[in-house]
């Protein structure tokens, strides 16, 4: 299937005309537990990734992948594809733009956006860096490395530092086991 990038008013469409469709949120559990799309499951990134070999194409429901701006869910669909899933598509702008749209949004108490996360952590190391290099100028290596970790990051579409903070047990929390979440997709 060609990648397949549908706006929030598709999406309320195809669920007004297809009830059956899947929302598969991709974000960690804090991120879905401070807000999600009613009705959507949460199946993690990270836990897609350690159930690829599981997964099969049994279902016929349309599926749509979400995550905060489109990339997570961009990957995940790949890995879906990949296993041999049909009918996948991905909320164009993600949660941002499911709200800037208007969307219905659950909201809860979780964890910060890990965009928001990744801004924190690397704005910090690369402050820590430059200002730890007045005492010890070695230190400005670090500054560089992650400036260096960004651009590889925005031209690869992928983030490490995003992975390593996924695994925080606060991004964890409440993560579906395995058998719910391929429940989920399947």
């Amino acid at each position: 299937m060609t990648t397949a990038h549908i706006d929030a008013g598709t999406v309320r469409g195809l669920l007004a005309s297809h009830p059956e469709t899947r929302l598969i949120d991709v974000r960690t559990p804090g991120e879905f537990a401070a807000a999600h799309i009613p009705g959507s499951s949460n199946v993690p990134l990270t836990l897609l990734r350690e159930l690829r070999d599981e997964i099969r194409a049994e279902h016929a429901d349309p599926v749509v992948l979400v995550c905060a701006s489109g990339a997570r869910a961009e990957q995940a669909r790949a890995m879906l594809d990949r296993a041999g899933m049909e009918r996948l598509q991905v909320l164009r702008g993600g949660m941002t733009d499911w709200q800037r749209d208007g969307g219905e949004v659950s909201e809860g108490h979780g964890t910060w956006a890990m965009e928001r996360q990744v801004r924190l952590a690397a704005g910090s190391l690369v402050v820590t860096g430059v200002l730890g290099s007045l005492r010890y100028r070695p230190l400005i290596a670090l500054a560089g490395a992650i400036g260096a970790g960004l651009t590889f990051s925005a031209i690869s579409n992928t983030c490490g530092m995003a992975r390593m903070l996924a695994l925080l047990p606060y991004n964890r929390r409440g993560a579906p086991d395995a058998a719910v979440a391929l429940d989920a997709l399947t």
